[in-house]
């Protein structure tokens, strides 16, 4: 990958978080805000530690195919 697209789909991830944020704090109160944030941030970290688990997989495989 590129640095520039790098770039760019850090940044688009980057605001893509930020509007669910803001929308998450401008349509709730209170404990319920509290709980959809926690909900949500768990399930982000789920999402990104599965991702980087068949990453990890992916780029070990190449290693082992480049190696040969």
């Amino acid at each position: 990958m590129r640095k520039q697209t790098k770039v760019l789909t850090g940044l688009l991830a980057g605001a893509a978080l930020g509007a669910l944020a803001a929308w998450l704090i401008s349509s709730a109160k209170g404990d319920n805000l509290k709980e959809k944030v926690s909900d949500c941030i768990c399930d982000l970290l789920n999402s990104s530690k599965d991702k980087f688990a068949k990453t990890l997989s992916n780029n070990k495989n190449e290693a082992k195919k480049t190696d040969v």
